[in-house]
Parts: structure tokens; sequence; C-alpha cells
């Protein structure tokens, strides 16, 4: 099943509460969009192109909610909606681009009737959500370009199909590069604070029968160092237009070592996730959760009462340490300040579409 879906019966959004993976299967239901605002906040779902298709599907929840009776009334409704959700998590640049998708959608005819706006609204929301699947899996065959039989990559975090709607980005390498046979092994990182490789990862490569281990984050190094690491794979948030890649916490010292050992490390990330708008990662805003999360480890106390953490929840990698960035376009190498501008543009045009049946 999808990670976040319209539920066309019941006209809500569901989508499943990560939170409780791996020790519970649960889909929560919401009918109000600042409970799906809420939801991306607390991290029921998160992945950048899950939380852009959920913040899709909460823009149409919100024209449903709306009581307007013109198209002004709607748009006014609708902005208010987009704000409540874009600030639900900031460094995602995926939910201010599926807001701003849909506010243009939804502003495009001053004729239309505002039940025009909200049927409008629900298929692009699909759109978004369907596309996100299709582009996943051409992002994943091109990524698995990359990889040979016998090779063991190391992997941060979770990118596979609970961070998208369905299928993965860096972990949808992984999963084509099995489909097509190849024999492969993938360290896990178990992503400190909120163990979302320990969690989420190390299950969804149970799930497909691919062979892993689970590493502590400190470890990721001593494998690198030792020649036991061929490739590292990770996401992103949002990609600077120079490159620079900004991703869950730890992924910066990765890089790094990385580099220091002759690794390729590539980024696998959907155009969506590119921000021409920010010159280099510098500019990204980066999230600060609740140091909870660091006191903590599965709703357990693991430190000293009373003392305080710090608790970024990304950091930025500079894209000198980026091999080559993995996206539906094809893999981007350097220089990024021309070849991302080029991938974008080819997406926005859809010419991912035009490569072979997957």
């Amino acid at each position: 099943m999808r990670t976040v879906y319209w539920d066309y019966d019941r006209q809500t959004v569901k989508m499943i509460d990560q939170r409780k993976l791996p020790f519970e299967f649960i889909v929560a239901e919401f009918d109000d969009y600042r409970e799906v605002a809420r939801a991306i906040r607390e991290m029921y779902v998160r992945g950048a192109p899950a939380i852009g298709a959920t913040a899709a599907f909460g823009m149409a929840l919100a024209a449903r909610q709306s009581n307007a009776q013109t198209f002004l009334l709607m748009q006014d409704d609708l902005k208010n909606a987009g704000k409540t959700l874009e600030t639900a998590r900031p460094t995602a640049v995926n939910l201010s681009w599926a807001v701003a998708r849909q506010l243009d959608v939804a502003s495009k005819d001053e004729g239309s009737s505002v039940q025009d706006i909200r049927d409008s609204l629900l298929v692009e929301a699909q759109q978004i959500a369907d596309d996100d699947v299709a582009l996943n899996r051409r992002m994943g065959f091109n990524g698995a370009e990359q990889i040979a039989g016998g090779d063991t990559i190391l992997h941060h975090c979770n990118t596979g199909a609970l961070a998208t709607v369905d299928w993965g980005t860096a972990l949808g390498v992984v999963f084509a590069a099995h489909e097509q046979g190849k024999k492969i092994h993938v360290l896990v990182d178990e992503t400190r604070p909120r163990l979302q490789g320990a969690r989420l990862t190390a299950w969804e490569l149970q799930q497909r029968g691919i062979s892993f281990d689970l590493i502590a984050d400190n470890a990721a190094g001593h494998f690198m160092r030792t020649g036991q690491v061929d490739i590292v794979l990770v996401g992103s948030d949002r990609t600077a237009a120079n490159g620079d890649v900004a991703n869950k916490i730890g992924t910066y010292k990765l890089a790094v070592v990385a580099r220091e050992n002759g690794i390729p490390f590539y980024p696998v990330v959907p155009t969506s996730t590119v921000d021409l708008s920010l010159a280099n990662g510098d500019l990204i805003p980066i999230e600060e959760r609740s140091q909870e999360e660091v006191l903590n480890a599965i709703d357990r106390p693991i430190a000293p009462a009373g003392i305080t953490a710090r608790n970024p929840a990304f950091d930025v990698t500079p894209h000198r340490y980026v091999t080559g960035i993995v996206t539906e376009s094809g893999i981007v190498y350097p220089p990024f300040v021309k070849n991302l501008r080029k991938a974008v543009e080819q997406s926005r045009q859809g010419a991912w579409r035009d490569g072979p049946a997957l």
C-alpha cells in the first residue's frame, strides 16, 4: 500500500503512522488539514517526497473544509491553509513546492466555481502522488547503473517507500538493483536520534528479502576505512542550485569520510527537491527539533535528568563531496550549477517519462 493516499469513499487523507513501525502497523486518518500539518510536524509521515504529497492532499482537504461561496474567498482560505502546512517542517522543500503547485491550480481560472476548485485540487494531488511513484522507479533504475553485483552499499536514514508515496529514492536504487538480480548487501546506519534506519530501513529491507546489517552510526567510518563499503547512497530534503545537499543529520560526515577513502557518494534526489532559488546550502533552513528526541530513545530516558541537548534534524553536505546526484532525468555530475538546472528543466518538460518501460 502507499505511504499516504486519499480515501475516495470517506473523503479523507490516510497515511501509515511511521512513529509506530516496526512494532505496530497503523493507518491514521485525517479529515482536517490542520491535523495533516500536525502529522507532518510530528512525523507520522516523513521524507521529502512523502511530505510533498501529504501537503498536496492536505490542500485538497482544506478546499473541502472551506465554507467559501466565491472564488476569491476560496483563495483566501487556501492561502491560510498553505501557510499552516508550510510551517510544519521548514527544511523539506517538497512541502512548499506542493503547496505552491496547489495554489497555482486553484487560482488559474477566476471563472471556476468553488466545487471546480475542490475537484481540481484533488486531481492535482493525486497526480503528484502518482508521479512520485513513477519518477522514483525511474530514478531507482538510473541509480542502479552505478551498482555492481557483489557491492556493499552504505545507507543513512530511511529513503524507501516509507519516505515517498511508494518505491523510494536512495533505497529505490537498492530495490532496483535487487530487482535486476544483482547480489548486494546494505550497511544500514541506525540514524539517531529517531532511529529511522533501525526502525524503518531495516524493516523495508527485511520485507523485500535484501541482505543487510544494521550498524551504529559511529561505525560507518570503520567500515569505509577497512574497504567494506563500495558506494554511499543517501537522500535529500533540499538540494541547492550548486549541488549542496541538506539531508538527515550525520550525512555530512559520511560524505567527508567517503571522499577520504575514495568511495563514491551519491545523493538520490527527485528534481522537486532541488531548490534553484538558493545559491548554496548555507541558505537552507535547518530544522531544530525537540531536545527530548536526543535525551530519550524509544520513549525511555538515556541521559541524566536536567541536562540539555541540541537536535538539528539535518546537516548540509557541500557539493565538493558529492560524486553525482541521481535524479529522474539521469545522473547529474559537476558542474552542478549548470547541470542541475538542466535536469530540473528536463523533468518539468516530462522528459523522464520517455525512457524505456520499467
